[in-house]
Formats: structure tokens, C-alpha cells, sequence
């Protein structure tokens, strides 16, 4: 992560010029309408699709999310082959990622009442890095502890109250 903290706000915004190019790219090969905006937010470039017809919009959204992760993945790797450098960026489509967001910190929310009424330990179901990283972020917010269990693709958060937690447990996001 300390690589992207020593990058510049010009070589992040050439990444996301790059990857709006790369993006452009397939939407026209796609023959999807789309807008693309791109710029810098939390030191990491980002750059989003918006498009008037939801029908596309939808395409390119997928089932979960399905296709904006593999559109990141792809963008990223294609910023990668300019750049030579590994890149943090981030692929949205039409406000995807900022839905999945707050329902993510709705689920956390839940949990966390969950563990403050009972005193127990909550699972939730197996999550990406994405939606570990929002969950421990609101569950340390809220003051409990939380940490992650198991392999990829199955790896889950359980989250404790600080008094349940071993001193040694680390948020591993």
C-alpha cells in the first residue's frame, strides 16, 4: 500500500487517464452509450461509467457486481502494462460501488447491534477484500473488534466486543 501513498496526483491522474481510454475502448466494442468520469478520491484514481440507458448500464453492472470487478481487474491490468506499476484503482459503474457500500455498512450496523444485545460473536457470510474492508472499518468505528477467518474464496469477518477479542486479534484488511 505504500506504493500508491509515494505516487503523485499526476502519475495517479495518468492512471485514470489511462484506464478511461482502456474503458472507452471496450464500450465501443461492446456498442455500449457511456460516459466516462474519472479523478482522484482517498489517493487512489477512480473512474466511472455512466450511461443514459440502464438497459447497458445493467450489462455492465453483472450479478453482484460481477462485471464492474472484472472490468476493474481487467482496467487495472491494462494501467499495469503502460505504467509498469501495480495500480489501486477503482472501477465504478453508474454508482455501484457506493449502493454496495451502504448496504454493506447497513449489514455491519446490524451485526454490530447484534453482538452489543447478545454479547456474542457474529459471523457474516464470506465476503471479497472490498466488503471486508467496509465491514472492519464501521465495526471499528462503532468501537467492537472484528477479524477475518478462512480462504478465498470462502474468507468471512466475525466480529466481537472489544472485552471477547484477544489483545493479539488484528484487523487483517
Amino acid at each position: 500500500m505504500a506504493q500508491d501513498d509515494d505516487k503523485t496526483v499526476d502519475q495517479l491522474n495518468d492512471e485514470a487517464d489511462i484506464a478511461a481510454d482502456y474503458l472507452e475502448g471496450l464500450l465501443d466494442i461492446a456498442d455500449y452509450d457511456g460516459d466516462i468520469e474519472m479523478g482522484v478520491r482517498n489517493g487512489r484514481p477512480m473512474v466511472q461509467i455512466v450511461a443514459d440507458d440502464d438497459t447497458d448500464i445493467k450489462h455492465l453492472i453483472g450479478r453482484n457486481g460481477e462485471v464492474v470487478d472484472a472490468l476493474q481487474q481487467l482496467t487495472r491490468l491494462a494501467v499495469q502494462q503502460k505504467t509498469g506499476e501495480r495500480s489501486r484503482l477503482i472501477v465504478d459503474v453508474d454508482g455501484f460501488l457506493k449502493r454496495k457500500r451502504q448496504r454493506l455498512h447497513d449489514i455491519a450496523l446490524d451485526a454490530v447491534d447484534e453482538v452489543k444485545e447478545t454479547g456474542e460473536p457474529v459471523d457474516l457470510k464470506p465476503m471479497n477484500s472490498f466488503e471486508r474492508k467496509v465491514v472492519h472499518d464501521v465495526v471499528r468505528e462503532e468501537g467492537l473488534k472484528s477479524r477475518s477467518h478462512g480462504e478465498e474464496p470462502h474468507r468471512y469477518v466475525t466480529i466481537y466486543l472489544r472485552s471477547n477479542a484477544d489483545a493479539s486479534d488484528v484487523d487483517d484488511e
